[in-house]
């Protein structure tokens, strides 16, 4: 009966109903976009940076992290031990120096990965990037694969030569002349200017490491949620290595997910500060404007709590209703933006330069749904209190003869 009473009594004012009904639709429609939107961005990030920069897990020689020392690499049995987990998917050992990369206009200094191009492939979905040309089909002697923002920069082309010079295990300045048979683009421009990739063979032999050998692994596992389990397993099998998670050899794509939680909460809190003093505000118009009628229901018998009820369940409806057509409105929009996309090119320069892609693709779950919606209900009962207890305080024969 209570909430029948509660029902006509929201109905009474349509006008004022409506307008705080859509007030409540906007608000979480807004919130749920904010969050989707948020959500979607980050991990878009979070997974170009593992499955295109880093791996799940690298492997070091114990020290190599702190001094870049070429002697410090392991040799071909190593990574046999280390593959003999059920919870890797993929390995590639890689060849890492760090080179002056030169064209016949200019130089930039780049990180070389000498590779075997197959199991790289099966770690990073580099081969998926590449724009122009293979990921190392070619019949020269000396490929090289290059990112685009380092073709810019060097002026460089399909089949132009590129020069890369390092020091060898001896520290003498070395160097070979390779081709450039593809060149890759992702949503990091950082990335894509400062790396290089070439047979680890070809590399092997300028440098001057026995042939096999490596410098680092990288680990590509089946799930991402054993990344801490199998990071243990793997410094125990190899004592005498350094095993880095992607949090630690990236620490900014660690950070994402703290940043994307704390942004989302607080975009969720203002809007539902700025819905819950909306909702106070009109409940506690219909109160004053009731003032005779709820001192006449006192006056006939009403209890004082189920008044207190009634104005409470008016304010949860409003919410309930407002909510839900907030939802429906969110999700469809999401539902539609997950596979068109949101297109932030306008910014993409600036975007790309922090490696995040600038058609974003908003991502949505249960329970960042549901939290939401938790969340406006617990607003429209607090914003409902004070109404509440403004009626609770009415005197019933001063009520009835206020005009």
């Amino acid at each position: 009966m209570l909430i029948k009473i509660a029902w006509r009594n929201i109905w009474r004012s349509p006008i004022r109903s409506w307008i705080i009904i859509l007030a409540l639709t906007v608000g979480m429609f807004a919130g749920l976009f904010t969050s989707t939107f948020i959500n979607g961005w980050m991990q878009q990030r979070l997974r170009d940076g593992v499955e295109t920069e880093t791996g799940h897990l690298q492997v070091f020689r114990r020290g190599y992290t702190d001094s870049g020392e070429l002697a410090l690499f392991f040799d071909s049995g190593e990574a046999l031990s280390a593959a003999n987990n059920e919870a890797i998917s993929a390995l590639s050992r890689r060849v890492v120096v760090q080179a002056m990369a030169a064209s016949a206009e200019t130089a930039r200094g780049v990180k070389a990965f000498g590779v075997d191009p197959a199991a790289e492939g099966g770690v990073l979905n580099l081969p998926g990037k590449i724009i122009k040309g293979t990921w190392f089909e070619s019949p020269y002697s000396n490929p090289v694969v290059i990112g685009e923002k380092l073709a810019e920069q060097l002026k460089l082309d399909l089949r132009s030569r590129l020069v890369l010079r390092f020091q060898d295990l001896d520290g003498t300045l070395t160097g070979g002349a390779f081709r450039v048979v593809g060149i890759f683009r992702t949503s990091n421009t950082s990335f894509d200017g400062a790396n290089v990739w070439v047979p680890d063979k070809n590399l092997l032999s300028l440098v001057g490491m026995p042939p096999g050998s490596f410098h680092s692994l990288i680990v590509r596992l089946k799930d991402s949620d054993t990344t801490v389990p199998v990071k243990n397993q793997l410094s125990k099998t190899l004592p005498d290595a350094e095993v880095l998670s992607w949090k630690e050899i990236s620490p900014e794509l660690g950070y994402i997910t703290e940043l994307s939680n704390m942004y989302l909460y607080i975009f969720v809190v203002i809007i539902l500060l700025a819905l819950g003093f909306g909702i106070i505000n009109t409940m506690l118009m219909v109160v004053l404007e009731r003032v005779r009628e709820i001192g006449m229901l006192m006056a006939v018998g009403m209890s004082r709590i189920r008044i207190f009820l009634m104005i409470i369940l008016e304010t949860l409806l409003l919410s309930l209703f407002g909510g839900i057509m907030g939802i429906g409105l969110g999700l469809l929009v999401v539902w539609r933006l997950s596979y068109s996309g949101i297109d932030l090119s306008v910014w993409g320069e600036g975007l790309t330069q922090m490696g995040f892609n600038p058609i974003v693709y908003p991502v949505w779950d249960a329970t960042l749904v549901i939290t939401i919606g938790v969340m406006v209900f617990i607003t429209g009962i607090l914003a409902a209190l004070y109404p509440a207890w403004k009626a609770l305080r009415l005197n019933p024969s001063e009520a009835i003869r206020m005009i």
